[in-house]
């Protein structure tokens, strides 16, 4: 879904002519993905066949709604298609994400709510080699020390959320559900019947 500055829904395209030099701005989402408790947090290393961001570690699901498709339903969408797995309802902590950012001449450039999301303990990840080379769980204190030391390299938008998401507190468990009503307008349920539930 292609947006305007104000996040509202001005179209559409298909994902593989969007990313370029001039990328428009559109609508994403990221999902971390917790060990019960929140103490590990589930690491990816993006494809090196991707178009953007080839071979980065990042946040465990990334991806774009379709036009009507709620964000939480889209993660949820994300995890089964790229790392076979069956999660719960995520939970909404930062619906005003946004970043913009380029490497090798692509450009991302995104509203892209960030979603969390316990995994059942028996969870074990079955990467799509297509869109994933590796996994691994790390303890949640470490990658945000990662991020902030500098020795941790992940994609720029996981950075900024990993930044953020601190914030909240050291307790993935305890952050605060934030209210949808704070999403992008071509996000949230008043604009969009069944946008986010």
């Amino acid at each position: 879904m292609l947006l305007d500055e104000t996040g509202r829904a001005v179209g559409t395209a298909p994902k593989a002519q969007v990313h370029h030099a001039d990328t428009p701005l559109h609508l994403a989402f990221s999902l971390y993905v917790f060990s019960a408790g929140g103490e590990l947090l589930l690491l990816t290393r993006r494809a090196a066949t991707k178009t953007t961001f080839p071979g980065l570690w990042t946040n465990t699901v990334c991806g774009h709604p379709g036009p009507g498709e709620p964000v939480g339903a889209a993660s949820a969408r994300r995890a089964r298609e790229e790392l076979g797995l069956e999660l719960a309802a995520p939970r909404l902590v930062l619906p005003q994400f946004a970043y913009r950012a380029e490497m090798g001449g692509v450009v991302e450039h995104e509203l892209c709510p960030v979603l969390v999301v316990e995994a059942p303990p028996d969870a074990v990840p079955s990467p799509d080699p297509a869109e994933v080379d590796q996994t691994r769980w790390v303890r949640w204190a470490d990658v945000v020390e990662g991020v902030r030391s500098g020795g941790l390299a992940m994609s720029p938008w996981a950075r900024e959320q990993v930044g953020q998401l601190a914030r909240l507190g050291p307790d993935p468990a305890r952050w605060p559900t934030a209210d949808p009503a704070l999403l992008p307008p071509a996000a949230r349920a008043d604009q969009v019947p069944g946008q986010y539930s």
